[in-house]
């Protein structure tokens, strides 16, 4: 057993560790902070990221600065994340493709997700939902798969690029149901829709908040056939989901939410964290996400470090799968 004195010496120790913690935490920051968006500016991750940098400024009482740094499908901004100095001053964006997709399609990127950075909180996610043109010959999931089983010739899908989460949908989905699709990527989710609209393609995966916005229209141009969720959407209550049709692991999200460099003090990365809660609580951050389809994100940082990990597990192994190159 330890004598007396030596666990007086060590309370001694943990209440000064802990005070010092505590006084480190209270202390931070001290000056502005930079929160990079590895996204052109006016996007929907870089309005979400000014968004939540408005309201973590009124919590930290110290400026928020959102910077953004494009480039390489996410690459350039995440490096940038990833080599700043861990004093929790800069921190950033991280979502699917630069966090857990990307290294596996090229192991010689400059950063490694898993060891040069680490979390701080989930902001956001949501589910896909498959989608085809308004006039198109299948009215349902089921029949649009039966098609591409069974069809004389291939059904073609648009993307937004390899490695994106439009595309790697189809790849589960092909692998969970067993057909083979011919893949048409294109420059941004835009231009993937309009390929959509003029039947240059037969389906594609979208997010509820642009598939809600699409089926808004009057007429709408286009049809929700499947969600990609355990459960149906609340703003899309029609539609199935895939486990309804007895596909079950067809749960694939966009996401996003904050990292920072390895090495930031775990008092910093729960301090953020808080601040990003406060932002999350506000009604023009929270209850825009819900309203648009997503879900909110909130939780401590090792629940999205366990969240990227599961999904950099998943998606890697379907690229070696699948031996999807870029």
């Amino acid at each position: 057993m330890m004598n007396s004195a030596r666990a007086r010496s060590f309370l001694a120790g943990l209440l000064w560790t802990l005070s010092g913690a505590a006084f480190a935490a209270d202390a931070f920051p001290t000056r502005a902070l930079t929160l990079v968006v590895p996204y052109s500016e006016g996007g929907s991750s870089d309005t979400r990221a000014r968004q939540v940098a408005r309201h973590m400024s009124t919590h930290l009482g110290q400026p928020v600065q959102v910077v953004n740094h494009a480039g390489d499908g996410g690459n350039k901004g995440t490096d940038l994340i990833a080599k700043a100095r861990p004093d929790g001053y800069t921190f950033g964006l991280g979502n699917l493709a630069p966090m857990t997709v990307n290294r596996h399609l090229n192991p010689a990127l400059p950063f490694n997700p898993k060891t040069d950075l680490r979390a701080i909180g989930m902001i956001e996610r949501g589910p896909l939902v498959l989608m085809v043109s308004a006039d198109a010959d299948f009215a349902t999931a089921q029949a649009m798969l039966d098609k591409a089983k069974n069809g004389t010739g291939r059904l073609r899908y648009a993307s937004a690029g390899v490695g994106g989460s439009f595309h790697l949908a189809v790849e589960l989905l092909e692998q969970q149901v067993g057909f083979t699709a011919q893949h048409v990527p294109f420059d941004g989710g835009g231009k993937a829709t309009e390929a959509l609209f003029q039947k240059k393609v037969d389906f594609k995966f979208d997010g509820v908040p642009s598939a809600v916005a699409l089926l808004s229209e009057t007429p709408p141009k286009v049809r929700a056939l499947a969600v990609a969720s355990r459960r149906r959407s609340p703003v899309l209550p029609g539609v199935p989901t895939f486990r309804e049709l007895g596909i079950d692991g067809m749960e694939v999200s966009n996401w996003l939410g904050l990292v920072a460099p390895s090495g930031t003090p775990d008092v910093v990365i729960e301090r953020l964290n808080q601040a990003l809660l406060f932002s999350l609580s506000q009604s023009d951050v929270g209850s825009t996400i819900t309203r648009n389809g997503n879900e909110l994100g909130a939780g401590p940082p090792m629940y999205f470090d366990a969240f990227m990990s599961a999904e950099s597990y998943r998606w890697g192994r379907l690229i070696r799968e699948k031996k999807i190159s870029p």
